[in-house]
């Protein structure tokens, strides 16, 4: 069958349309081999699947006409994408289809309104309620405290709708006992909908399917819901108030108020937030009032223990929010006279009085009269404790507070599992260590920007205070530790002349004033773990998050996130809301284009929208024009003091001397990533010492190593090493280090195509180059090689014919010429497409200008192979048949075979099918004679 192959016309220049499965590997950093096999590994490892693709089956995918995969490989396919197989570009045979796991099927509701069928996890009231407090339900957690949620562990069940939620409140307050279905309706509904019987059935069996078996039980016609009382966060607030209420009694003052401040803390909001109905409208009400009472509670409590003056701000803004709530002004009143502000206690008592007059026509309540009057007196007995709790202790003033997190980015967007990930982790405080995370990247990644989102969500869990400090990691002088603990105690209100000299003590200091307390310390731009290891709480209450370049690995107990580039569609959605919407949906193609022109960089993303936001006389094709040009794309990602070379400069200047030298050079070559052995011949150093060089730029986040022995630049990186070797490189050891890995690339594609081709004389018409290139022990290893480093290998192949050096450009030809095996299997024809104009031309002045016939005919041969993926079929047969005469002419068996086989394809796609069979029968023929039976497996697959 012949290859299909789609054309689009962009700036008159005719493109080949990608394979829908190359194009999705390639939007998700899966287009390397390496990277793709090892993906499909964990996939199917998770499937329980055979996880052996060869890098030869993976090229075979991305044709633009790919093999049907197996159903082994479907499924583990399916999982990787989220795709069918269709959906990746591969034509399904008859019968098969997509793999699917089961899903229960929903409840059927008979038509009669009887009892739910098949539904998961039913329960009896008749076959009894035995151990449901104990395994059933176990692990489970219900919120009404707040928006409602359901909690297995640490993950979240699903509820779809408010009125799930609605239902699920009425059984969850109703402590166990059951709801017929006709209250369930009355209280999910004002006005209920003609089914709402069924609807409430299948809110049910959802609900039912998420708790799991035992949970949620139909009795006598209508639903319970059986769980642990400590499962709901209202029994838990109740037994706490309980508990503070016997503390008090029994003179317990301190316990009490800790136990209101427990309560209190249960609170995440409006209780029941959403839950439509007319129960859930009264049980909110309900909630909300019983809460306030809670809150006067506890602030009695703190008039008891002194302490008077903290409460003023607490009450005050409680008022602002209930005006007419007089118990509320009455603790105000006595808070401020007990604070030595008898004037403004009166002054709240005149204001109450007026607005209750204006607002209600009634005058204020007997107890707050007569607190006004002995306000007047200056009552002895409305003293109350001055600063001595009961034991006779001294009441000292709280401790500072410091709140010094910045603000978080306005349009923070994407990195939802990094959130999700880090909230976690820096909420786990309760265990005997201090919650210790670090997140990593690339300069321009976006690490402060989430660590201080992060940090601002979760600053109510850390009431002691939030401590910040850019610590200056990758500028020329990173910050002292000494003088960051220094700033640290002062906030933390150590007088200056009490701060100790040395580093180890106020070290000391420092983790002693943090005891048994909460404080989250967040450490910006740190340039190693021994900066950062004195700035670290020694208890479990508080926890730390750290953001670096570098590797913050040999710090005890650390969780570190490495911080990649953006998702394209989270990408996508902060340059539009920088933008605007409305310029966006005007050039969605243009918004696509300009932030992968950023690299998916969150910072050059901001620099690139924020300059556009300020050029309303640019379109965003404009932008996209202006980042068009690699060679001005880093001047041109740059607004006020935000500029992406800039932030790569700090980490560069880092570098040692040998650090540097490989960073600019092995920016040189356009290939999407270099192996190993590659990068020693280029830089000219030791395997050992190459490795441990470029180990060195994965810590610091100038190269990434996705697998082992493979190494890759960030494209804005490759392009800012680029501009560091033109600057900081004289022309010939660019030029030197260039021609190394062109000639180890050209000597070790040799090597692989005399193994494949045995026999075949364009080995004898290569240029003589001294380089030995990579070793092979068999001929598997070394097609293996091939494909995996064919992306490579023509990408300097197409960059070495644009040199103005015949001797690079005649080594550029050799190469296409010897990693024919690439576009013969049809693995990347579109590489091949993309290097045709300078094959040509080298062609022209290598082969046929200085008479070196085998040289033309391998040319004239690659020429119309790359003319049949065009489907230019009479071109192809001119091509074959002219490179055909030269190998005849020159006796070359190989080349016979080969002009044979590729006559006998364009013959095949133009419908001579006897011809074309006679043409392959001698090819093959030709091939079996030599031995090459490698090819001939080759030639079977096309």
């Amino acid at each position: 069958m012949p290859v299909k192959v789609g054309w689009r016309k962009n700036g008159g220049v005719a493109e080949m349309d990608q394979a829908v499965f190359a194009r999705l590997c390639e939007e998700r950093q899966w287009g390397r081999p390496a990277v793709f096999l090892a993906e499909y590994a964990k996939a199917a490892a998770c499937l329980g699947e055979p996880g052996q693709v060869t890098a030869r089956q993976f090229h075979r995918w991305r044709q633009l006409d790919p093999p049907c995969p197996g159903p082994s490989r479907q499924r583990v396919l399916e999982k990787m994408f989220g795709k069918s197989l269709g959906q990746l570009g591969f034509t399904l045979p008859p019968g098969r289809c997509r793999v699917e796991s089961a899903l229960p099927a929903p409840p059927v509701v008979s038509a009669t309104g009887g009892r739910l069928s098949g539904e998961a996890g039913v329960v009896d009231a008749a076959a009894g309620t035995d151990g449901l407090n104990g395994a059933l339900g176990a692990g489970l957690r219900f919120v009404v405290l707040g928006p409602v949620r359901i909690w297995r562990g640490r993950q979240a069940l699903p509820i779809r709708t408010p009125q799930e939620q609605a239902v699920l409140c009425v059984l969850l307050l109703r402590r166990g006992s059951t709801a017929t279905a006709s209250e369930l309706v009355d209280a999910v509904w004002e006005t209920p909908p003609p089914q709402a019987i069924a609807a409430l059935r299948t809110y049910a069996w959802r609900l039912r399917r998420a708790l799991g078996p035992g949970v949620l039980l139909t009795d006598a016609g209508g639903y319970a819901l059986r769980a642990r009382p400590e499962a709901l966060d209202l029994e838990v607030c109740q037994g706490y108030e309980a508990q503070a209420k016997d503390a008090r009694a029994h003179g317990e003052p301190h316990k009490a108020r800790k136990l209101l401040h427990m309560a209190d803390a249960l609170w995440d909001g409006q209780p029941l937030a959403g839950v439509p109905g007319p129960f859930a409208h009264a049980q909110r009400s309900r909630l909300e009032e019983w809460r306030l009472g809670l809150l006067e509670k506890g602030l009695e409590l703190d008039l008891e223990l002194g302490r008077h003056a903290e409460v003023v701000s607490e009450l005050t803004a409680l008022i602002t929010q209930h005006p007419v709530r007089e118990r509320l002004r009455a603790l105000l009143m006595l808070a401020l006279y007990r604070s030595g502000r008898q004037a403004e206690a009166l002054g709240v008592y005149t204001d109450t009085r007026r607005l209750l007059a204006e607002e209600l026509g009634v005058e204020p309540n007997p107890e707050l009269a007569r607190l006004h009057q002995r306000i007047l007196r200056a009552d002895p007995a409305l003293t109350g404790p001055q600063e001595f709790p009961a034991d006779g202790e001294p009441v000292h003033a709280p401790p500072p507070r410091p709140a010094q997190l910045p603000a978080g980015a306005a349009d923070f967007t994407g990195r939802a599992t990094a959130v999700h990930i880090l909230r976690e982790r820096l909420l786990n405080t309760h265990g005997t260590v201090m919650a210790l995370s670090a997140v990593r990247g690339l300069g321009g990644a976006g690490k402060t920007a989430l660590a201080v989102h992060v940090a601002q969500a979760v600053r109510k869990h850390f009431p002691d205070g939030q401590l910040f400090v850019d610590l200056l990691g990758q500028g020329p002088r990173p910050a002292d530790p000494a003088a960051v603990l220094g700033m640290f105690l002062r906030a933390l209100g150590t007088p200056p002349a009490d701060l100790p000299e040395g580093i180890h003590e106020r070290a000391a200091l420092y983790r002693s004033t943090l005891a048994d307390r909460r404080v989250l310390v967040l450490l910006d731009n740190a340039h190693d773990s021994a900066q950062v290891r004195p700035l670290l709480p020694g208890t479990p209450g508080c926890a730390t998050l750290i953001t670096s370049r570098s590797t913050m690995a040999d710090l005890d107990g650390v969780h570190m996130i490495d911080l990649s580039v953006m998702e394209p569609g989270d990408a996508l959605a902060l340059f539009t809301r920088i933008v605007g919407d409305q310029r966006a949906s005007a050039e969605p193609q243009a918004c696509r284009q300009a932030v992968a022109a950023c690299g998916y960089l969150p910072l050059a993303i901001r620099v690139a929208a924020s300059r556009l936001a300020t050029r309303p006389g640019w379109t965003i094709n404009t932008l996209t024009d202006r980042l068009a040009d690699v060679h001005r794309r880093l001047q041109e990602l740059r607004a006020g003091d935000l500029a992406v070379q800039t932030s790569f400069e700090f980490g560069y200047a880092q570098l040692n001397a040998s650090q540097a030298r490989a960073f600019r050079l092995l920016g040189l070559c356009d290939g999407p990533d270099i192996s190993l052995s590659a990068a020693v011949a280029a830089l000219g150093t030791p395997a050992r010492e190459t490795e441990r060089i470029l180990e060195s730029l994965v810590d610091t986040c100038l190269l990434e190593s996705v697998v082992p022995g493979r190494y890759r630049y960030h494209d804005l990186l490759r392009l800012y090493a680029c501009s560091c070797a033109v600057r900081d490189e004289r022309p010939e050891t660019r030029a030197a280090a260039f021609s190394r890995i062109l000639d180890f690339y050209l000597s070790s594609a040799a090597r692989v195509y005399a193994m494949e081709r045995p026999g075949d004389r364009l080995i004898e018409h290569l240029a003589r180059i001294e380089h030995l290139g990579q070793a092979f022990p068999d001929a598997s290893t070394a097609l293996a090689w091939l494909l995996t480093e064919a992306d490579c290998l023509l990408s300097c192949a197409y960059q070495a014919a644009k040199s103005s050096d015949k001797d690079v450009v005649c080594r550029a030809a050799d190469l296409l010429l010897v990693t024919r095996e690439l576009v013969d299997s049809g693995a990347s024809s579109l590489y091949y497409v993309a290097a045709e104009q300078p094959a040509d031309a080298e062609a022209g002045r290598t082969g046929l200008a200085t008479g070196d016939l085998t040289a033309a005919c391998y040319a004239s041969n690659m020429r119309g192979v790359i003319a049949i993926y065009r489907r230019r079929y009479e071109e192809a047969e001119a091509h074959f048949r002219e490179a055909l005469h030269g190998f005849r002419t020159g006796n070359n068996l190989s080349g016979i075979a080969t002009a044979l086989c590729n006559l006998s394809r364009v013959h095949a796609a133009t419908g001579r099918t006897d011809s074309a069979i006679e043409l392959a029968m001698q090819g093959i023929d030709l091939w079996k004679s030599l031995g090459a039976h490698r090819t001939l497996l080759t030639a079977g697959s096309l």
